[in-house]
This record gives C-alpha cells, sequence and structure tokens, in this order.
C-alpha cells in the first residue's frame, strides 16, 4: 500500500468525523458512502480505481466552483429583479447557464477562436495533436479543435432554428386550437396524432430521402416532425386557461381571438412554453446531430459534430478518444439544457424552498 492510498482513506475518514463532529449530516452522509464505496473499489479496482474517484471527485468540485462563481457574476451584472431570480437559482442550474454562455461564444466568435478554417486542410490524415493542432487531425488532415469550435456554430445554430421554426408553428397552432376549438381543434388534433405515431427519425430519413439534404429542407423538415409536440402542449396549456372567468368576460366584451391570444392567454402560459422550448431544443440537437452520424444532416465539409464523430470512429480502435470530444460537447449541452429547464420548471410550479 502506498502513500496516496493512506492519504485517500486517511482525508476521507478525517474529512467524515469532522461532519459528524459538526453535525453536518448531508455532508457525512456523502462522505462515509463515499468511503465505504472507495473500500469495495479499492478491493475490486486497486490504486487505479481510486485515482478514478478522486479525479471525478475533483471535476465535480471544479464544476460546482465554476457554478458558484459563475451566479455570483450574474447576481452582480444583472437587474436588481433578474437577479434576484438567478441568486436562488441551484447550481446545477448555474451551470447549466454557464455552458450554454460559452457554447454561445464559441458560436458568435468561431472565425476569431478557432486558429484555422472549419475545411482547411493543414495536415496528414490522423496527424497526432501538437503544438499547431491542439487535438490533432481528422481523415482529412484538418484541424479537430478548429472544427469543434466552428460546429458549435452550425451545430446549435441549426438546431436552435429549427426548434424556433417547429415552436412558432405548433404554438401559434395549439393557441388558436384551444381557443376556438370546433372543427379546427379536431382537425388539427388528428393530424398531429398521425404525425406523432411515426418515429422521428424514421420519419426525418424519409422526408430527407424524398427532398434532399439541403440545410434548408433540414430545417423545415425537422420544424415539422416537431411542431406537433408543441402542439400538444400549447394546446394542453391553453386549455385549462381559456376556462377561466376573466376570458370568459373578455369574450363578452367582444374581443377577438387574436386579442385572446396575446392578452390573456400567452402571458400566463409563458413559463411552461419556455420550458418546452428548451426541451425541444435538446430533441431537435439530439436528431440533428443522428442525421449528420447517419449522413442525411449537415453536408460535409460544413463542420458537425454528429459527422465528425462518424469520420473520425476508427481512431477508437487505436485508443485515441478524440470522436468522444465531439460527441463529449453533444451530451454536455444536453445535459446543461435539461438543467436549466428542469430550474425553470420549478419556478414555474409555484414551489418554494
Amino acid at each position: 500500500m502506498n502513500y496516496f492510498v493512506i492519504g485517500y482513506y486517511t482525508l476521507l475518514i478525517g474529512a467524515s468525523c469532522l461532519a459528524a463532529y459538526y453535525q453536518a449530516r448531508t455532508a457525512f452522509l456523502l462522505l462515509f458512502s463515499l468511503t465505504l464505496g472507495s473500500f469495495i473499489m479499492g478491493i475490486i479496482g486497486g490504486e487505479p480505481a481510486l485515482w478514478f474517484v478522486t479525479v471525478s471527485a475533483g471535476v465535480i468540485a471544479l464544476a460546482a466552483g465554476t457554478s458558484y462563481a459563475f451566479r455570483e457574476f450574474l447576481v452582480i451584472i444583472l437587474p436588481d429583479e433578474m437577479s434576484r431570480n438567478v441568486k436562488g437559482a441551484p447550481l446545477t442550474a448555474s451551470f447549466g447557464l454557464f455552458v450554454v454562455m460559452t457554447y454561445a461564444i464559441a458560436g458568435l466568435f468561431a472565425p476569431v477562436i478557432a486558429p484555422f478554417g472549419e475545411a482547411e486542410v493543414i495536415s496528414t490524415a490522423f496527424a497526432p495533436a501538437d503544438a499547431q493542432m491542439l487535438l490533432g487531425a481528422d481523415q482529412l488532415g484538418r484541424d479537430m479543435f478548429s472544427r469543434i469550435i466552428y460546429g458549435a456554430r452550425n451545430s446549435v445554430g441549426l438546431a436552435l432554428l429549427a426548434t424556433a421554426i417547429a415552436f412558432f408553428f405548433g404554438a401559434v397552432a395549439g393557441l388558436i386550437a384551444a381557443t376556438k376549438g370546433g372543427w379546427f381543434d379536431q382537425a388539427m388534433g388528428r393530424v398531429v396524432d398521425v404525425v406523432m405515431s411515426i418515429p422521428s427519425i424514421i420519419f426525418a430519413l424519409l422526408l430527407l430521402s424524398i427532398f434532399g439534404t439541403s440545410t434548408t429542407t433540414l430545417v423545415i423538415v425537422i420544424g415539422v416532425i416537431y411542431s406537433p409536440r408543441v402542439f400538444r402542449l400549447s394546446r394542453a396549456v391553453a386549455g385549462n386557461i381559456v376556462v377561466m372567468d376573466y376570458i370568459e368576460a373578455a369574450k363578452l366584451r367582444g374581443e377577438g381571438t387574436w386579442y385572446l391570444i396575446r392578452k390573456e392567454i400567452l402571458p400566463n402560459s409563458t413559463a411552461p412554453l419556455i420550458a418546452e422550448f428548451g426541451l425541444e431544443f435538446s430533441f431537435v440537437f439530439l436528431l440533428v446531430a443522428g442525421l449528420s452520424f447517419l449522413g442525411l444532416g449537415i453536408q460535409p465539409p460544413t463542420a458537425d459534430w454528429g459527422s465528425m464523430v462518424r469520420e473520425n470512429a476508427t481512431l477508437v480502435s487505436f485508443g485515441e478518444i478524440t470522436p468522444l470530444i465531439p460527441a463529449g460537447a453533444i451530451a454536455l449541452l444536453t445535459v446543461a439544457v435539461n438543467f436549466i429547464v428542469d430550474w425553470m420548471l420549478y419556478r414555474s410550479s409555484g414551489l418554494k424552498e
């Protein structure tokens, strides 16, 4: 047993005892559970398993510290009302906001941040990382780091545009259907049922095979596929509002459909709709990445994270983790958006800590 193992268990047991002495129950349960788990992992995996736990704990601590600092930064720079809202946000939501802001900066300033162009060939195929190429080269000799930065603009930007289109048409149709009712509501409901009965990936592959794989076609197809989901939610939310007394009073005053939607229904359904936008973005983003991985999404030479995973997948066989970096970027953004959505749903539910 070396000094690392001795120090590892000494630190955990000492921290657990301090937490128990100061009656910090949550910290004690966490630390002692980690101690017991480390004993088991140490017996099974030896020192490498303990190093894995140490590195993982360090990464989590770094993420928590970054989230806390970023939340305090937002509290200082934002206006009073927004500052109060952000101050009560959990660290997970702060982490999500930090990740989203980082991706936004990378996408907006990609030509400035990336050292090379997204389609610029600067080396040989699968060249290793060096001082010039931080992540090495892809199968054509293009800089992987530059293509990942440009991928933030292309992948996220296209997913955001497709989500906005799906959300606009789905939300408008759902609000109109809930307000007017009658034959329009029934007809839209049946159309939505038919579209949602087809799996998204299969429906997208079918439509893209028929109409082509241009960027415009891709955005329209994804908008058509995901607008029924938004329709269902907006119809359900608005359906609970149109039966309220103030809606009936507005109808008796002679107000029209668009007035009811703009002035009465939409302001009272904003929170769940915004949360749904975040969820839909996650689904759309994953669909775009999946289609690109299959070769029917964003087309070469445009940088896209899904296609980058496919193009460099052979490196995994040689022990290289380069193809996992764009896959990790996809997963990280999806998790971050879901953290933010969870916080917004918590706030819109009216629950208080």
